[in-house]
């Protein structure tokens, strides 16, 4: 009697047509979903609001180069294009007062705009 039901139950269970790498592919795609919302995507995004914020640099900002160095703006001389246009890029040298000396590094060392310490005019 067991081995009658057991065949029936047997012959029950339709064979499976589904792909056995489907549920892995389905995990891996869970997993870089996960990775790009909560790593990939905030990163890119401060590394927008960073190289905005060199954009908009100007005198009298204060700045930490990625050596170390604290200083004011003191000068912006902008790279000159093929053409003859001024193109603001990664390569202007800036000119930095830190101390008694001035530095000058490129748009692209500065690693944190601290803030501005130029009084506003209206």
């Amino acid at each position: 009697m067991n081995a009658a039901i057991f065949a029936t139950l047997l012959a029950l269970q339709a064979p499976r047509a589904t792909n056995p790498m489907l549920p892995l592919l389905i995990q891996m795609g869970a997993i870089f979903a996960i990775f790009y919302f909560l790593m990939i995507r905030p990163q890119q995004k401060q590394r927008r609001q960073h190289e905005e914020r060199l954009r908009n640099l100007r005198k009298g900002d204060s700045v930490v180069t990625a050596g170390g160095l604290v200083g004011e703006v003191v000068h912006i001389k902008e790279a000159v294009a093929e053409e003859g246009k001024k193109q603001q890029g990664m390569e202007d040298h800036i000119t930095i007062k830190t101390g008694e000396s001035r530095v000058v590094v490129e748009r692209g060392k500065i690693a944190r705009v601290a803030g501005s310490t130029a009084v506003a005019t209206t």
